[in-house]
């Protein structure tokens, strides 16, 4: 499974127009300069919260190794679909 080039694109667009571009076209006002902080901050936390997010469903961790008699106990002492 790899990654596609398309999904980061056009996320990064995404989060590039609310960090980069709505921060310069705000209207003027008293608190402009605390909104283009809060925009910029946002767009970049959460365009790295998606990529790495993103990212780690590459390679996902596939879970814990257990060894045959750990199995063979699991299997007997917990119920089963067929149980329910």
């Amino acid at each position: 499974m790899g990654a596609s080039a398309l999904p980061i694109i056009f996320m990064t667009l995404l989060w590039g127009i609310v960090g980069i571009v709505l921060p310069i076209i705000l209207p003027k006002g008293p608190n402009r300069s605390l909104m283009q902080c809060i925009l910029i901050l946002t767009g970049a936390s959460c365009w790295l919260f998606w990529l790495c997010c993103y990212m780690h469903q590459m390679n996902p961790l596939i879970g814990p190794m257990l060894h045959n008699r750990t199995l063979a106990a699991v299997k007997q002492l917990w119920p089963g679909p067929e149980s329910v």
